[in-house]
């Protein structure tokens, strides 16, 4: 957080101020209004951080300002979320700190990327998160503030202003909240928190530095083979990062899709493996047929042929494929999600001890989070 924002907080004002313009006047939105963080609203945000308002979860790129637990729930606050938001925000945070993740070039490429936060698990159901119809649009408090949460610590504390130290060429409307969960309720498949090893009962949380999602339509094909071959068309062009960079991406399968997928026995790793293997592209097409000279992609594996009849695939291993299912229960329809490249890697994180009582409530090592 900027200096000017580190002395606004908790700060007395005028009887009659207008509090909307005074925090535009800080210097601390995003764009749009913000919930003035009241002493009372930030003391039960740290709360349900677990307390210690000086606690540091830890420095935050590229300005590098520190982010405790005091500041963290000033930005929660204003982005508009609940207490029991916090495991999941926490969480988040944590996974963008990962050294893997590197949210230092995430901050200051000029690639339209931000990070991208899907929510696993019984945390996400309890605090009613979107996993349904229009999951990655609005209407949804807990989808909407726990994304603006993030991108206000990304910009408060990190210093990620656009023109200063955000060097993003155009961005995208995800980076004002880009957050979504997993749709566990009508997927055919295990969650991926499964899949990845954790257990049922545990909640998490997964980033990737992300585009945004590309519409996939296939309304007749009633094969895996059919719907998949949609979705490698999306994968397989040569203008986003996968493509020439490899690293990460993103694919999420609409219900009806999976239904049809899994109705013939495909399992997520078969999906996996189908895309992986389909979705290539000819060296020579991403060398441009060297009209503009000779080029050798070290970013590349060191098997792809670099000849013009060699393969390339999007991303270097299956597992680099991150398959969700997540949206509406009506509608063909699915999602590629490209990401920023071999630059950063996607990480999955538990939600550090936040389980539900017998009560359905959002508890965190015993202490629920009303």
């Amino acid at each position: 957080m900027s200096l000017a924002a580190q002395t606004a907080f908790p700060h007395a004002v005028a009887a009659g101020t207008d509090l909307v313009e005074f925090y535009y006047a800080q210097g601390v939105s995003d764009g749009l209004p913000v919930v003035p963080p009241t002493p009372e609203k930030i003391e039960a945000m740290v709360a349900a951080l677990g307390g210690d308002p000086a606690f540091v979860e830890g420095p935050v790129p590229p300005r590098w300002g520190v982010l405790t637990r005091e500041v963290l729930a000033v930005n929660m606050v204003m982005a508009g979320c609940l207490p029991v938001y916090a495991p999941v925000v926490r969480a988040a945070m944590r996974a963008l700190l990962d050294p893997a993740f590197n949210l230092l070039g995430v901050q200051a490429t000029t690639h339209v990327c931000g990070p991208l936060l899907i929510v696993s698990g019984p945390v996400a159901r309890a605090i009613g998160m979107n996993a349904g119809g229009n999951c990655f649009g609005s209407g949804n408090r807990a989808n909407a503030t726990i994304g603006r949460a993030i991108r206000l610590v990304l910009l408060n504390v990190g210093g990620g202003w656009p023109g200063e130290l955000d060097k993003s060429t155009f961005g995208h409307p995800g980076k004002y909240t880009y957050c979504v969960a997993e749709n566990e309720q009508d997927s055919p498949w295990a969650p991926y928190r499964v899949e990845r090893g954790m257990a049922a009962e545990d909640s998490s949380v997964f980033v990737i530095a992300a585009e945004t999602p590309h519409s996939v339509t296939n309304h007749q094909a009633s094969d895996p083979q059919g719907i998949l071959d949609s979705i490698v068309s999306a994968m397989t062009t040569i203008a986003h990062n996968n493509a020439v960079s490899s690293g990460h991406c993103a694919v999420v399968i609409g219900p009806e899709h999976a239904a049809t997928i899994a109705k013939h026995g495909w399992t997520r790793h078969d999906v996996k493996m189908y895309l992986w293997t389909n979705a290539q592209n000819r060296f020579a097409d991403i060398a441009f047929d060297h009209r503009y000279g000779r080029v050798y992609n070290r970013n590349q594996p060191k098997w792809v042929r670099r000849d013009d009849d060699g393969r390339v695939p999007i991303v270097a291993h299956p597992d680099c494929i991150h398959l969700f299912v997540c949206g509406g229960r009506e509608g063909r329809f699915s999602l590629f999600i490209p990401g920023w490249g071999h630059m950063s890697a996607a990480v999955l994180r538990g939600m550090d001890g936040a389980k539900l009582d017998e009560k359905g409530r959002v508890c965190v090592d015993g202490t629920c989070l009303l």
